[in-house]
């Protein structure tokens, strides 16, 4: 008998897709124009927890042929995940 693999699901947010490694949270499809970079610099314990103070926020073209310098299109800088993702959010709603 043997097993097939089901093709893993992303966790989405606002419509799409969010893969974090480690300090690092890509946001959007790399089958768009256009995916947003989050990178978390510095976090705060809260309680047990390790809570994001500061995110730098990149707008990155997914062209492959674009040298790493040229792909990033915006950037910005936000003091919680909250307000990255949502900055994040606009910038993916407004370039689709």
């Amino acid at each position: 008998m043997t097993q097939t693999t089901q093709p893993k699901e992303f966790f989405s947010y606002k419509g799409y897709p969010l893969v974090r490694k480690e300090d690092t949270i890509y946001f959007g499809s790399m089958a768009d124009n256009y995916v947003v970079m989050l990178q978390i610099l510095e976090k705060q314990k809260v309680g047990t927890l390790d809570v994001a103070t500061k995110i730098k926020i990149y707008e990155m073209a997914t062209d492959e042929s674009l040298p790493p310098d040229k792909a990033i299109i915006k950037t910005s800088e936000k003091n919680s995940l909250y307000e990255a993702l949502d900055i994040a959010h606009i910038w993916l709603s407004r370039a689709s």
